[in-house]
């Protein structure tokens, strides 16, 4: 490791204790003994996930300051964030073993931030922790009129370098992993794991600005295109809920070729109004083609999301965190996509209080024994 770092393992004061008590607490969450035997967890259940890490401060107003206003909130929580946090949280809580690769300073801000981690099964033992410095942390503004949230950050420093992690310890971080995911938050690092890594799992973003796509079907075959290794690409929609393009494993005899824009009109209109829970539509394996980028053979799904009343929906933050969270632990588990997607949309919008219905991040992430999983989790993939 670098010089700077301390061992992980170091001893929590008693303030920094008692202050913690009034944080979520994981195990609040957690099912009773007699919740309905589930399926066994994967096989290989080992991910490792590089990125961001913080500690959120989150307040609820009842609607966003003015510019000189002093305004009260009406809800407050203390709770670890930052994206590769969040969804490494919802995968261990969904019983996968993630495995972490961040930074932190030794400030009361890490040692919360760690020991969340570890209450809730990641292994911490890659984390980088610097003597000096800060943690990085986040206020997030919760506005309870438009359902919207704003984050003002404050990242960590020193920020993480490669050399802050040896080449032994990042083999051994690699052993026996089954998928990685990187949010790109650390790209120098994130770049030296890559490296090593024969499965990468990418952050579900679609880059405007890479693909110079009109559209995000488009966008989506244009990554493909460059990235002839990816098997699938997801982008999330929000409320929308998501849209997928897979690769076909062969190329086929496909003759006729598809409009890929085209095709998403197609199969949203397959959409039924009438149904409230998340849903999979998806084409037949064809030839897609967007105008100007090039052809792709494969499938298209559509994910579609729950409408959450506006008198219930309480916080959008790390929604697309928890998503990526259950779509690692659908890809362990060998979940289809017409299975996978409204498995995470479900983790996302219903389940235990679910993320979009609590305060914070972390608050609603269900846990692999909650019984409201089981038509997914007793299914066949």
């Amino acid at each position: 490791m670098h010089t700077n770092p301390l061992s992980c393992r170091h001893k929590t004061d008693n303030s920094w204790r008692n202050f913690k008590a009034k944080m979520s607490s994981p195990s609040a969450l957690a099912p009773s003994d007699s919740s309905p035997p589930l399926p066994p967890l994967p096989e290989n259940p080992t991910v490792l996930g590089c990125g961001g890490l913080s500690m959120d401060l989150l307040a609820a107003v009842e609607a966003y300051p003015e510019p000189d206003d002093k305004i009260r909130s009406t809800s407050l929580k203390i709770q670890g964030g930052g994206n590769v946090g969040n969804a490494l949280t919802c995968a261990a809580r969904l019983g996968l073993n993630p495995r972490l690769i961040s930074k932190i300073a030794d400030d009361s801000q890490g040692r919360g931030i760690l020991e969340e981690l570890e209450a809730d099964g990641i292994d911490t033992s890659f984390l980088v922790v610097s003597k000096e410095g800060n943690s990085p942390f986040t206020y997030v503004i919760v506005d309870n009129q438009t359902k919207t949230r704003t984050c003002i950050h404050t990242p960590g420093f020193p920020p993480m370098i490669p050399d802050d992690i040896s080449k032994s310890s990042l083999f051994s971080a690699l052993d026996g992993v089954r998928l990685a995911y990187f949010d790109v938050r650390l790209p120098a690092t994130a770049l030296v794991v890559g490296h090593e890594v024969i499965i990468i799992f990418f952050s579900l973003v679609v880059v405007w600005a890479w693909t110079e796509a009109s559209s995000v079907p488009s966008a989506l075959l244009s990554m493909l295109l460059r990235l002839p290794n990816v098997r699938f690409v997801i982008v999330t929609l929000g409320g929308d809920g998501c849209i997928m393009l897979q690769r076909s494993v062969t190329e086929g005899d496909q003759s006729e070729e598809m409009d890929i824009d085209n095709l998403l009109e197609s199969l949203n209109q397959r959409k039924d109004s009438n149904t409230t829970i998340p849903t999979c539509i998806s084409s037949a394996e064809t030839k897609l083609r967007a105008n100007g980028i090039g052809t792709v053979s494969g499938r298209l799904f559509i994910g579609t999301a729950e409408k959450i009343p506006p008198s219930e929906l309480v916080d959008t933050t790390g929604a697309g965190d928890a998503f990526i969270g259950a779509i690692l632990y659908a890809i362990c588990a060998g979940m289809q996509p017409e299975k996978m997607l409204p498995f995470a949309t479900q983790v996302v919008s219903r389940l235990a209080a679910c993320s979009c219905r609590a305060l914070g991040a972390r608050t609603g992430l269900p846990h692999h024994t909650d019984p409201r999983l089981a038509p997914f989790l007793r299914q066949t993939p």
